[in-house]
């Protein structure tokens, strides 16, 4: 009975005290309840609860299929309770305070296959070797080939990509030094074709005297001083659909993706992808390893002989 009493003024506080919405108090109540009857099958009363038991509760929230946003927001009522508890005296601690809130999976972006960026690419370069009406049309073409082949060649983030100096088209350059997040610099090795194509892309400039006194490889009239992210993003996209391939597929992040998959797949070791993305944490990298996972698969099912 007590137990009854004390939630029903808890609820009330968040009623009045709050001002918390009617639907917000219905599933409070809700979450309450299910904990509840969780507690009554383990002869636990609801304010007498311990760690333990908050964590048993959220594993039996797994076993029934839940998923670590809805355990989470079950935690957050919970701790909202016995908080309140604390405060009221009630209790002389609040079990749920120490009590890790479930963590969503990191999930990996949509990631393009090989065969839809040779498409990507082979579509980019057959418009920017086209003659077109315009030096604005022929320059915008052989700009967005020289984005793609560099960020596939290289996964930098975009905002890395579009803000590389002038300089990063330096002839015979197989390095280029990238300032990533926190300014810390990486190297990142240029592939014959991504440097090919920046060369190209400079000369067109300057033939066409086009931005001859910028510092940026890929300048613009924008308050930056270079191409915008969000333009290259809508550049992209006009690309995907030129190249037959489902647009809200195709971004710049999802490239950045493609690049790590891709390697991984053919061999690359985890810690050579992180140098290359400029992970500071392996487990930022981690989100990976089900390629690996499925390369190893593939390897233990071609070569094992009992396979």
């Amino acid at each position: 009975m007590r137990r009854i009493l004390e939630a029903e003024r808890f609820f009330e506080m968040l009623s009045v005290e709050r001002v918390s919405a009617f639907n917000t108090l219905e599933s409070y109540r809700t979450d309450l309840e299910d904990f509840d009857s969780f507690l009554g099958s383990l002869g636990v009363d609801l304010l007498a609860v311990q760690v333990p038991d908050v964590r048993a509760y959220l594993s039996d929230l797994t076993d029934r299929g839940f998923a670590a946003s809805s355990q989470a927001r079950r935690l957050s009522a919970l701790r909202q309770f016995y908080q309140f508890c604390y405060a009221e005296g009630i209790r002389e601690d609040d079990p749920t305070r120490t009590v890790a809130s479930p963590k969503k999976n990191a999930s990996l972006p949509g990631v393009l296959s090989e065969e839809e960026v040779d498409r990507l690419l082979n579509k980019a370069e057959e418009l920017a070797t086209i003659t077109h009406d315009s030096d604005a049309k022929q320059i915008r073409a052989r700009r967005i080939y020289t984005l793609l082949e560099v960020l596939y060649a290289t996964g930098l983030r975009v905002s890395e990509l579009v803000s590389l100096p002038a300089s990063a088209a330096i002839r015979d350059s197989r390095l280029i030094t990238v300032k990533g997040k926190g300014g810390k610099e990486r190297a990142v090795p240029l592939s014959p074709r991504a440097q090919k194509a920046m060369l190209d892309y400079v000369r067109l400039r300057a033939s066409v005297g086009a931005y001859a006194d910028s510092v940026w490889l890929f300048p613009s009239h924008g308050e930056s001083g270079h191409f915008t992210r969000q333009a290259f993003g809508r550049d992209l996209k006009a690309l995907a659909n030129e190249a037959d391939i489902d647009r809200n597929k195709v971004s710049p992040h999802v490239l950045r993706h493609a690049f790590a998959s891709h390697l991984l797949q053919n061999g690359a070791d985890l810690r050579v992808v992180q140098q290359l993305l400029g992970h500071a944490d392996i487990s930022t990298t981690q989100i990976y390893t089900h390629v690996l996972e499925e390369r190893l698969q593939k390897l233990v099912e071609e070569h094992h002989p009992l396979a």
